[in-house]
């Protein structure tokens, strides 16, 4: 990282006060286009403008904790001021972008009650932490943060799926979109969660979520106003019996116990006045601590052969197909095959009901996969239960990177909880201590850990297929609706690649052989569209093998990018994303239920002759979701594109530099 640090004189104005105590501070954006206004006194409460137009009333903020000399925030003063103006390069291996640069402005107020505010305005939203400074331990028993809205704007809510125990559930949910006064008062929402204040759309994340519950935000159905909430700490915990998985029983009536010098998550507020800003905004990236691992060149994106969603679905074979050495061989010979990096064993390779990782059922010989699958040139990733996996975490971590294995992918944390977060932390930071990566599952959105450790390599929190082996969602709209909202926090690990593409009326949730909702060429998209740089191809070796084009094509595709692009889009309608990987491109289109035109402008394009190689809807798509056209051009940067997208339709195109 390269900082820099200069004086900020004109853009912090302490105005007069407002009444006897109070004083008010306004804090803008390099650009004077966001504007914070701060006032102190009578407790501390912010406004947010943007572009002149007020976007977020008078909104109050503040920790309680257990400390009586602390908690006196009707009567805050502030004992000293700071201002600067932050300019940085941030490297983000593994990210949406190799590097990217970021400018603000930052105010300090430090308060008489041994906190500090620290308060952010960017070009692209507001960010807002405390900062303790005091000896020993405090309990953080609330965390007041309100967001009261100018109007009663509409918003796009992931409600919790648990109504009976709301803080217990895996962060993936479809976005209702209503009034703020309209907000179900019976469900908290997790983060990400936009608002369309008009002009603006406002999105509500946090980063640098370390040692501290994770915010949920809550409306009462008549104000347009939300709050932010947050689970108790745990005091009890119990184990399922089925995977041993560890779910909290009864709490503490607190959030949090934590070391009392230290720093607390960021709340951040992205402004985006294009839909086509929200993918690309980073600052969830840009908050949270820096690399604490150092080198990281061994760490390997990739793609992944998975098993688990089409219920290891091989044919035409000799052995019987399960849980067993046979199966995954065949797995890793098609990897091999494809130049696929990486295979998964999932559920079942250790006994779940045992909550033993080091112990693998009689079917499987793990060191023989090992070795198998490391003279093949393909690295082999395992999965467990994030608690199953804590409790023998040393010892686990040691054992399998001596045998070869490259990863974990760790599930059903479903929680976020302080205890839970200490946990992710701690399995980052372990298993990156034995070069292994970590893809998070059943876990709740990112907030920045990626760049704390980057062998915290993806992550779901997000509604991915999986949920098509059981129900009948609207997936193409959630398709286009989430790297708008969600992706804004950090990677996907979304699971696609489905050869079975249903239309709309032919679409059945099938368990043992599931298929996707839209087109072939809607799935070949997401590869391109979606942030993942660990991705599954989700479909059996049988099915890839039936379709060797598109398998090829996904199978090369590169998983991280040194630029993205987002060409064109609207949250909830499409979305056109171009990457840039040295000096050739890629370019993804989705769409949702409706068909429509894209008018592809490829003047992103350098000088000179570039190779396409397209793969569009079929013109029979809208009746037969597998159909699709694939063809070569050579393009250059003056020319476009007309790209005909069925229903749940997509394109993907490849472009490669002519050097002839």
């Amino acid at each position: 990282m390269v900082k820099k640090i200069v004086g900020t004189g004109v853009l912090l104005v302490l105005a007069l006060a407002l009444q006897a105590g109070v004083k008010m501070y306004t804090l803008k954006s390099p650009d004077g286009k966001v504007k914070l206004e701060v006032t102190a006194g009578q407790g501390i409460a912010y406004s947010l403008f943007y572009d002149g137009r007020l976007l977020l009333k008078p909104s109050r903020i503040a920790l309680h904790t257990d400390l009586p000399e602390a908690d006196h925030w009707e009567n805050i003063r502030i004992t000293g001021t700071k201002q600067r103006h932050v300019s940085e390069t941030v490297q983000a291996p593994f990210y949406r972008v190799k590097e990217f640069g970021i400018d603000c402005n930052e105010l300090e107020l430090r308060l008489n009650n041994g906190f500090s505010l620290l308060m952010r305005a960017y070009n692209d939203g507001m960010a807002y932490r405390f900062v303790a400074g005091r000896k020993g331990e405090m309990t953080v028993v609330e965390e007041r943060a309100e967001f009261n809205f100018a109007d009663d704007f509409e918003a796009y809510i992931p409600y919790s799926t648990n109504p009976k125990d709301p803080w217990n559930m895996a962060f993936q949910n479809f976005y209702t979109k209503a009034p703020l006064t309209q907000y179900n008062t019976e469900l908290p929402a997790f983060l990400p969660l936009t608002v369309d204040v008009g002009a603006v759309k406002l999105t509500l994340l946090e980063s640098d979520l370390e040692a501290y519950p994770g915010m949920f935000v809550c409306g009462d159905g008549k104000t347009p106003a939300l709050k932010g909430v947050f689970a108790a700490y745990p005091q009890e915990t119990f184990k399922n019996k089925w995977r041993c998985q560890e779910t909290v029983k009864t709490c503490r009536p607190y959030i949090a116990r934590v070391a009392g010098k230290r720093t607390f998550p960021w709340r951040i507020m992205a402004v985006t006045a294009e839909d086509t800003q929200m993918p690309v905004n980073h600052l969830v990236y840009a908050l949270a601590a820096p690399n604490r691992i150092g080198d990281y060149n061994w760490i390997k994106p990739g793609k992944v052969a998975w098993e688990w969603w089409n219920d290891w679905g091989i044919s035409g074979v000799d052995f019987k197909v399960g849980i067993n050495t046979p199966t995954y061989k065949h797995y890793i010979d098609f990897a091999a095959e494809q130049g696929i990096e990486y295979v998964v064993l999932d559920e079942g390779w250790s006994d779940p009901k045992q909550g033993d990782i080091m112990t693998t059922v009689p079917e499987i010989d793990l060191p023989e996969l090992a070795e198998y699958a490391r003279n093949k040139g393909v690295g082999l990733i395992l999965w467990a239960v994030m608690n199953v996996l804590d409790e023998q975490l040393e010892k686990a971590c040691r054992y399998y990177a001596g045998m070869g294995i490259k990863g974990f992918k760790v599930d059903f944390l479903d929680r976020d909880d302080q205890k839970a977060v200490e946990m992710v932390y701690r399995i980052a930071e372990t298993t990156a201590k034995y070069k292994l990566f970590v893809d998070f599952h059943g876990m709740y959105k990112p907030t920045g850990i990626n760049r704390t450790f980057p062998n915290a390599i993806n992550f779901e929190g997000v509604f991915g297929m999986e949920e098509l082996k059981w129900s009948n969602p609207d997936m193409p709209l959630y398709d286009v609706t989430m790297p708008f909202i969600r992706m804004m926090a950090g990677n996907v690990d979304y699971t696609q690649g489905a050869m079975r593409n249903a239309v709309k009326k032919d679409f059945r949730d099938i368990y043992s052989s599931p298929m996707s909702q839209g087109t072939r060429c809607h799935q070949l998209a997401t590869y391109i569209v979606f942030d993942s740089p660990l991705v599954m191809l989700c479909d059996a070796p049988t099915a890839y093998r039936k379709e060797p084009e598109c398998t090829r094509f996904i199978a090369g595709l590169p998983v991280v990018a040194d630029e993205t692009r987002i060409l064109q889009g609207k949250m909830g309608e499409y979305i056109v994303t171009a990457r840039r990987v040295g000096e050739d491109w890629i370019v993804g289109g989705l769409t949702d239920w409706e068909a429509r035109t894209v008018d592809l402008d490829l003047s992103f394009l350098p000088e000179g002759m570039f190779r396409a190689e397209i793969f569009c809807d079929g013109i029979n798509a809208d009746k037969k979701g597998e159909d699709y056209r694939h063809e070569y051009r050579d393009v250059k940067r003056e020319d476009r594109l007309k790209m005909q997208l069925a229903p749940g339709g997509g394109f993907a195109i490849r472009l490669k530099k002519n050097h002839n």
